[in-house]
């Protein structure tokens, strides 16, 4: 007995059946909100961010400044070769 040949094409799932994500599902007002909400959210992180590095740099000139003033912090990072000073 001969075996019959099936169709191939009814065996294979079609591409087109994708599974529904929730973008799609849901309302795309909804989705555009969000969106603005999430860049709100990112801009607010970046500028807290740099507050934080320009309040980090101010903090460091403020201790180099108080450093400059300190006669024990200078001579222990001063040069010990003095000739160059003559």
């Amino acid at each position: 007995m001969v075996k019959k040949k099936r169709p191939t094409s009814a065996a294979q799932p079609a591409t087109s059946d994708k599974p529904a994500t929730l973008k799609d599902l849901l309302n795309p007002d909804i989705v555009n909100k969000l969106k603005a909400q999430a860049d709100d959210m990112k801009a607010e992180a970046a500028k807290r961010e740099e507050a934080a590095k320009q309040k980090a740099a101010e903090a460091r000139k403020a201790e180099e400044k108080r450093l400059e003033n300190d006669f024990d912090h200078l001579l222990n990072n001063s040069g010990l070769d003095w000739r160059q000073y003559k």
